[in-house]
This record gives structure tokens, sequence and C-alpha cells, in this order.
């Protein structure tokens, strides 16, 4: 019988009303609808402070750093929809990849990170929908040693592009994000196989 895969999802933006919040919660329905069980969490539930290696040295991993932790290493696969803040992406998002990336006692090196697999997307007001922030996502990831899927996409004028409920009044572009969600949640399936 197959373990069903564990992913993680979560927006890049503590925003409220994030546009990415609302796209990560989409990509989660096709995760799910595919078998996986999904975590979906806000970072705004996680407030840490700025990375800094003084600290650390001095005080551990913060408490917030050690939940998020270990929410991360019970999962093996990630949704992440990143906003974009100045063609790259958001402090909080950086931030966090920091702070989870530090190598706490008996953990092989970026053992939050190492061998997971992640489905990327982006939401923006403006006209590439995040597209440029995308660029960077996949490079940190991949760099971490994540598997980040090829497949991925950004929404664009996100102020108009959504339903009340959260649903996107594109269906073509809904199912385009479900996909993404699904795609993630297969493969991980393959690789629990």
């Amino acid at each position: 019988m197959l373990t069903k895969p564990k992913i993680l999802a979560f927006a890049g933006s503590t925003r409220t009303d994030s546009y990415n919040k609302k796209l990560v919660k989409i990509a989660s329905t096709g995760a799910t609808g595919a078998g996986a069980d999904v975590t979906v969490i806000d970072l705004r539930d996680f407030p840490m402070p700025i990375y800094d290696g003084d600290l650390e040295q001095k005080d551990g991993l913060p408490s917030n750093v050690r939940k998020l932790k270990d929410l991360m290493l019970t999962h093996q696969g990630f949704l992440i929809s990143s906003p974009e803040y100045n063609s790259s992406i958001s402090a909080v998002f950086k931030n966090t990849i920091d702070w989870a990336s530090r190598q706490s006692e008996g953990e092989i090196p970026l053992a939050c990170f190492k061998n997971k697999v992640a489905g990327i997307m982006s939401a923006s007001p403006g006209g590439l929908g995040g597209l440029r922030g995308l660029v960077h996502v996949r490079s940190i990831l991949g760099n971490i040693g994540v598997i980040v899927m090829p497949d991925q996409i950004a929404i664009a004028k996100a102020h108009e592009a959504f339903n009340e409920d959260g649903t996107l009044k594109d269906k073509k572009q809904e199912d385009q994000v479900k996909k993404i969600g699904a795609n993630v949640a297969k493969i991980l399936l393959k690789l629990n196989d």
C-alpha cells in the first residue's frame, strides 16, 4: 500500500487578504484530490526575527523557527506561492528559508529542504504575475536541494483574477493551479512506491 504523501503549503506573504494565500489554497485542493495529505499554514503564525548568526549562537533557534522546522521535516513536499517584491522574493519568505536552513544537532545539512519536491506559483497585480520572482524562488530552492517541478504559473492582474470565494475567475487558470498541486502529489506517490 502506498504511503500518503504529506505536503506543506504556504504563501510567502503575511498579508491578510493575500492573493498568494488564495492561490496556494487552490493548489492544495489539487494535491488533496490526487491523494496527498496537505497542511496549509500561514507564515504570520510563525513570527521570527531577521536571521542573525549572533542571536542563533547566543540563544539557539527561536521557538517559532523550531516549530516550523518540525513541520517541514515531517512533510515530503511543498506548495509555495510567492509574491514578487522588487523583482525578487519577499523578506518574510527569504527569512523563513534562512532560518529553516540552519542545521540543528543530529540533522543532515539542509534537512528541511533536501530531496523535497516543490510546486511553485505566484500572483501579482502587475502584468507579469510575479514571474520574475519565481526565477529567484526556483534558483534558491534548487540550490538548497529541493526538486522543483518544471511547471509553474504566474497570475497577472491578481486584483481582478479572484472570485469572492477565493477561486479564480478563469477556469483554465484554476485548473492549471490545481494541476501543480496534483503533480507534486503524484511525484511523491511515485517516490514513496
